[in-house]
């Protein structure tokens, strides 16, 4: 079972792979008792756990060939989605062709043929696209870490796939020390209707991270004050390899402190989108809060630098990063949907003007 790594959280997730005390408790006792094999899956004749089939499948049109060495390489594929018509999707499975190199992938949609031109003009399959993909997309699915699964959106949210339109998929390979080939893909899964709201990003990241060798403590946070009310549907944690703990919470008006999310065995393979079981209101005013530590010392067992390297902000593999992504809903988007979107514009541009990284 893949592990689960929230803990103590104030909220519930859906898809919860905690055992309880119980399971637990049966399985000591099984292991104390000699651990003994019991029927088979076969002799149980169990039916087949059922798939759904997804509605469309793109995938890149010809294989790409990851060099064994050089820098982290970020590369958009572009596949025609051949829609004869708009449609609505709320879910998703990124699928990499080669796990190995796939470090993370993002989903975009270009209706202005601004990725076409810029495939044609490069040599081989795809382009170079480190940062935008190289035009304003009318639309994205989101992205894929390991770790992540076939994604459902929250009830009543989707997202508009135009008649016509490409699929870029934007995917950042980590060369291995040999040569690697990849042709990944997306599954999408249709709406039966027009969504009743818009799922917007809220963003808490820093750059602010310059992690000396053999350093065992280092901290990043960052804030936001949600101006409008809103509806928390889903959070997601972003690192990499030294990081150790990711901590997220929201301040309610009036003081009252409620934890979202707390990881503290922080493990890069197995990131993942968590959504509540019952969706958390976030009245105006809520200050909502995201802490990272890092462990950069010969005591973290997920370094991959033995000895430890000074370690900076940066889109490699072996660089850092931070982030806690807060998936939401405007309650009245008639009236405040406009507010929230130049707020978080306002951060965005905050952040682009901070100086150097520092602790």
């Amino acid at each position: 079972m893949p592990p689960w790594k929230p803990v103590a959280p104030g909220v519930g997730y859906r898809h919860e792979r905690r055992l309880s005390a119980v399971e637990i408790a049966t399985l000591q006792a099984w292991v104390a008792g000699g651990a003994a094999r019991g029927p088979s899956v076969v002799d149980r004749n169990l039916p087949p756990v059922a798939v759904p089939a997804p509605d469309r499948e793109w995938r890149v049109l010809e294989p790409f060939e990851v060099p064994a060495q050089g820098q982290d390489l970020y590369r958009c594929f572009v596949i025609p989605s051949r829609l004869d018509e708009a449609r609505w999707i709320d879910g998703f499975e990124f699928t990499p062709g080669n796990r190995v190199v796939v470090h993370h992938a993002l989903v975009f949609f270009d209706l202005s043929g601004a990725g076409r031109r810029l495939d044609a003009e490069a040599e081989g399959p795809g382009y170079p696209c480190f940062g935008t993909p190289g035009f304003l997309p009318v639309a994205s699915l989101g992205g894929w870490s390991p770790g992540n699964r076939r994604l459902t959106m929250p009830p009543g949210t989707a997202v508009r796939a135009p008649k016509g339109a490409d699929i870029v998929l934007q995917i950042h390979y980590h060369p291995t020390g040999k040569l690697e080939r990849d042709q990944s893909g997306v599954r999408v899964y249709f709406a039966k209707s027009p969504p009743q709201k818009r799922l917007l990003d809220i963003a808490l990241t820093s750059n602010r991270i310059d992690i000396a060798a053999g350093l065992a403590k280092y901290q990043v946070h960052d804030y936001f004050e949600v101006p409008v009310d809103v509806t928390l549907w889903q959070i997601i944690p972003h690192a990499h390899f030294v990081a150790r703990r990711v901590r997220a919470w929201a301040v309610l008006p009036g003081g009252v402190r409620k934890a979202v999310l707390t990881i503290t065995d922080w493990d890069f393979n197995w990131q993942d989108i968590y959504q509540l079981k019952a969706p958390l209101r976030l009245p105006a005013g809520t200050l909502l809060e995201m802490e990272i530590d890092y462990d950069n010392s010969t005591a973290n067992p997920r370094n991959p630098n033995q000895p430890p390297q000074r370690v900076s902000w940066g889109p490699g593999s072996g660089d850092e990063m931070a982030g806690v992504h807060w998936n939401v809903t405007v309650d009245n988007e008639e009236r405040d949907l406009e507010d929230l979107t130049s707020s978080l514009w306002g951060k965005m541009i905050r952040a682009t003007q901070t100086g150097k990284p520092r602790r």
